[in-house]
């Protein structure tokens, strides 16, 4: 049977249109590829030249360097540890020595993982890893993969083996402090990267997947079941037998100190380069040679250290069983009581100062950022200025000190007591904030309700999430140091919020500026009603649950809030001057309390508000006494603290002065 004449024509026809496309295809294909060649970076000669990118470099406020990423210590290949090499080629690329720098069979599993699921499947082979460093802009496209894999191919036929392997090893990032095998070896096991043993070698192996998750230091539990996956991967390649991957695995491994050696600095360094990587990518913060300032003070930050250290040592002292740790560096005991310090320019919201922790070697948890803790009577300046705004209250409102019951739908009946366990009848609003009387703040949140205080807070800066119970006004819903630092900066700049950061500006390895911060506020509260609460604050310090700080000897204008929680598991002070904001924490990381050698209960006034005093006297050394600036518009005046009304002659009766708006 024939087919029509008509019909073959058209065949003929669709075959001439489809060889025509298909020529039009390869001819743009091959302009694209010629375009790209051209574009190519040229290969250094030697190849070790590759990784000899600019280094990344932190800087504090005052151009001080405080840290340098890259720079690295350069090894020849018969001089790292044969076993690393194995484990390196195990877990990153094992076919390396097979192929001509493309993996063509994982390539097309990766592109089929990618294309059929909603996660990526990496499947660069050490030479396209390598061939990275010859570009200066990370982000993944079509054409830059293309580049990278004509440049993989460029690189395998100019140079060995053995060439390659080398300058790969020498530019792998285990961390900040750790870049290439060289310095991994010394700075997790103080060796050479010739005598690394097997266990050793595996778990360094492991770290470049994340070196952050996987830190030994920190999460050694993450490290050792990498590890594991190393020598199994070892045992696939045939590089070790299972016998030897099981005796690898059970090794005791001996770490290196790591005491002074990290830079000043290490928490709030942590903190600048975790929102570097969020905003850069770890390859760009890493390997692209970025300039950072930030808003670090090295002599603020050195006070503060020793403040939070010397003070927990002082407060031990007093506490049965604490582990003495002499200078501060500890035993690494998860018993110790630990310490967090953040402090804050008040009208910029730059961070000054940042201590996470007793010791940033025994424990790399940042409890000024990641540790939410309750605040307890901390939180009542959100509750307080809530009720002076929506209840028009004012510091001189008489409420009752009284047993409260709330009845709570669903639940039991919320009975919050004082701290003494007493009640002292009528007062006015002033003197039951500085004398932190719960009884009160309890009524209050009823009459305001959960939620309005929560915007309060979240309007002065607070992010954590907060439940709305009525508890959360005797500070029941954890937050960080830095947050409160922020949020009480809030009050002291007249109702303005400045967002805290620590980076003023960023420029990559040409100069070009990437990021620079610039300083905006935000009006956050009434600059009238927060003035009132600056004043409730300066009584907390004056002769308040905060009193401490006067008889420590600071003596210039302050004001601040002490907080204690049920079970006195966690101790705060956060404070400022009109300059300078500071929070402090005190507690144990487990769930325990704070008590003395007598069982008494230690309070945000024993724990914390000693080291903020510490901290601040020394902090605002040599500067002259500023008094909090009164907007127009209020006045002070002297009233009966237990009836509120106006006291003219005070010679014989009590009296306190509370600030009123005009015309209250």
């Amino acid at each position: 049977m024939t087919l029509p004449v008509r019909l073959i024509r058209g065949i003929g026809g669709l075959m001439a249109a489809l060889l025509a496309l298909a020529g039009l295809a390869a001819l743009i294909g091959t302009l694209l590829l010629f375009s790209m060649v051209r574009g190519l970076p040229n290969i250094p000669e030697p190849l070790q030249r590759i990784i000899e990118t600019p280094p990344t470099e932190i800087y504090a406020a005052n151009g001080e360097r405080l840290l340098q990423i890259g720079g690295r210590d350069y090894v020849p290949l018969d001089q790292i540890a044969p076993v690393f090499v194995q484990a390196i080629l195990a877990t990153e690329d094992h076919q390396f020595w097979d192929h001509h720098g493309i993996n063509k069979l994982r390539m097309l599993k990766a592109l089929w993982i990618t294309i059929g699921g909603d996660r990526r499947q990496g499947a660069s082979t050490i030479t396209q890893q390598l061939a990275k460093n010859l570009f200066f802009s990370f982000e993944q496209t079509i054409s830059r993969k293309l580049k990278e894999l004509l440049v993989a191919l460029q690189i395998e036929a100019q140079f060995s083996k053995e060439e390659i392997l080398e300058a790969y090893l020498n530019q792998i990032y285990f961390g900040p402090r750790a870049q290439g095998v060289a310095q991994a070896a010394h700075l997790f096991f103080d060796k050479p990267a010739a005598q690394l043993d097997l266990a050793e070698a595996a778990l360094l192996a492991g770290l470049p997947k994340s070196p952050t998750r996987y830190n030994p230091f920190r999460h050694i539990e993450r490290a050792k079941a990498r590890q594991k996956v190393v020598l199994s991967r070892m045992v696939t390649a045939g590089y070790i037998s299972a016998e030897e991957a099981a005796r690898a695995d059970a090794q005791s491994l001996v770490f290196r100190k790591q005491g002074d050696s990290g830079p000043m600095g290490d928490y709030f360094i942590d903190w600048v380069l975790k929102g570097l990587e969020e905003r850069y990518g770890a390859q760009v913060v890493y390997h692209g040679g970025l300039k950072v300032t930030t808003t670090l003070d090295p002599l603020l930050q050195r006070q503060a250290y020793e403040a939070v250290v010397g003070g927990l040592e002082d407060l031990e002292k007093i506490m049965p069983g604490a582990a003495h740790s002499g200078s501060g560096a500890g035993n690494g005991s998860v018993d110790q009581v630990q310490g967090a310090l953040v402090s804050i320019q008040v009208n910029s919201g730059a961070v000054k100062a940042m201590v996470g922790g007793r010791d940033y070697a025994q424990s790399e948890f940042n409890r000024a950022v990641e540790s939410n803790r309750q605040p307890g009577s901390g939180f009542k300046p959100f509750l307080y200025y809530t009720a002076l705004e929506k209840l028009n209250l004012t510091p001189a409102t008489v409420m009752e000190d009284k047993p409260v019951r709330v009845a709570v739908p669903g639940g039991p009946d919320w009975r919050p007591s004082n701290f003494r366990r007493e009640y002292q009848g009528p007062m006015i609003l002033k003197r039951a904030f500085y004398q932190s009387i719960n009884t009160i703040a309890a009524q209050l949140v009823v009459q305001t309700g959960p939620e309005a205080v929560i915007a309060t807070a979240n309007r002065c800066g607070i992010e954590s999430p907060m439940a709305p119970v009525y508890s959360v006004a005797l500070g029941t819903s954890g937050v960080s140091p830095l947050e409160m630092a922020s949020a009480f900066s809030t009050f002291a700049a007249g109702g303005v919020h400045f967002p805290a950061f620590g980076v003023w500006r960023v420029e990559d390895a040409y100069g070009q500026v990437l990021e620079e911060h610039v300083v905006s506020g935000t009006k956050a509260l009434n600059n009238k009603i927060a003035f009132q609460m600056v004043d409730m604050m300066q009584s907390v310090v004056d002769e308040g649950t905060g009193e401490v700080v006067r008889r420590l000897g600071f003596n210039k204008p302050a004001a601040g809030k002490t907080g204690t929680t049920n079970g006195y598991k966690d101790a705060w002070f956060t404070g400022f001057t009109p300059a300078l904001c500071t929070s402090v924490w005190v507690g144990y990381d487990r769930d325990q309390g704070l008590k003395d050698i007598h069982g008494g209960g230690i309070t945000g006034g024993r724990g914390a508000a000693p080291i903020w005093a510490r901290f601040m006297s020394q902090a605002t050394e040599g500067e002259p006494p500023r008094p909090f600036l009164q907007p127009a518009g209020v006045r002070f005046e002297k009233v009966n603290p237990r009836t509120g009304e106006p006291v003219l002659f005070d010679l014989f009766q009590e009296s306190e002065s509370v600030v009123l708006k005009e015309g209250e």
